[in-house]
């Protein structure tokens, strides 16, 4: 995989989501924080590589793990990031990502299936957990299945933006004194290929960490509280601390869940997929 930091010269191509000279470039344009360069470079190989482990970890690779919706959840999630669709009339803590998936695809050209046709603000569907797994062989599914597998590649450069424009976003939520460890400790990452990867993972796994949402009793489990619990200086060592510091923070997330929603059965699947980071 490419370094995910760009050279000086590639940093002045402002082509948002378009290829030149083989390479992907996402870019914010002009940085919201000084020192700051909101840049991911990656070739359309290296993209393509990053969507099919993200789809290894969230559907074990699997064309039916496309389309899920887990026990326990009040919404479907679809895609090889598990993309959240909230039924009509629900909502819930967790930020809904699919439409805006759908939005991004739909603008790169690709054709969509009759079930999404009815635009971004179309609400799942699906009422219901079980109303979703009685249409698991429906026309209306498996076209949903199949726009879902041609759109791999499209679907790892949603989350690359994502990732994209999570920094500024966290270094506003953080503590004026925290801001500077912060930068330090995703440049850390971004700098290596390894890192690059885990940042991309992560931030779709367990979101930026910035939605007061998205708390249990006050403590955030995204990527920014992975971050504030880093404070090294090496690159060599920045994958392993950010390992150590996910499953800290998962772990405690679990122990503030509220008991209702039985989070223990899910650690250990998490667990999993953070050590994979450093290859643990």
């Amino acid at each position: 995989m490419d370094k995910c930091r760009p050279s000086r010269k590639q940093q002045c191509w402002l082509f948002r989501g378009r290829y030149f000279s083989g390479l992907l470039l996402i870019t914010l344009g002009i940085p919201l924080w000084p020192h700051i360069c909101c840049a991911i470079t990656l070739s359309h190989g290296d993209v393509l590589r990053i969507g099919k482990r993200i789809w290894q970890n969230e559907c074990n690779g699997t064309i039916s793990g496309l389309t899920a919706w887990n026990a326990g959840e009040d919404f479907a999630s679809l895609g090889i990031g598990h993309f959240i669709w909230y039924p009509k009339g629900r909502r819930g803590p967790f930020e809904e990502s699919f439409p805006k998936l759908v939005s991004f695809i739909s603008k790169r050209g690709a054709k969509l299936p009759t079930v999404l046709l009815g635009g971004s603000e179309q609400p799942c569907p699906w009422n219901s957990r079980a109303e979703f797994l009685r249409a698991q062989h429906t026309v209306e599914m498996n076209q949903l299945r199949q726009f879902l597998v041609d759109t791999i590649d499209l679907q790892a450069e949603f989350l690359i933006a994502r990732l994209d424009g999570a920094l500024p976003k966290m270094l506003d939520e953080a503590a004026p004194a925290d801001r500077a460890n912060v930068q330090q400790q995703f440049d850390r990452l971004e700098r290596t290929p390894q890192g690059c990867y885990a940042l991309v993972d992560y931030v779709n796994f367990k979101g930026e960490g910035v939605l007061h949402t998205e708390r249990y009793q006050g403590q955030g489990w995204g990527l920014l509280q992975v971050i504030e619990g880093m404070h090294g200086t090496s690159d060599a060592g920045a994958v392993d601390e950010f390992t150590r510091a996910a499953r800290t923070t998962l772990i405690r997330r679990v122990h503030n869940a509220p008991a209702e929603r039985h989070e223990s059965r899910w650690l250990t699947g998490w667990i999993r997929r953070v050590n994979s980071y450093s290859g643990s």
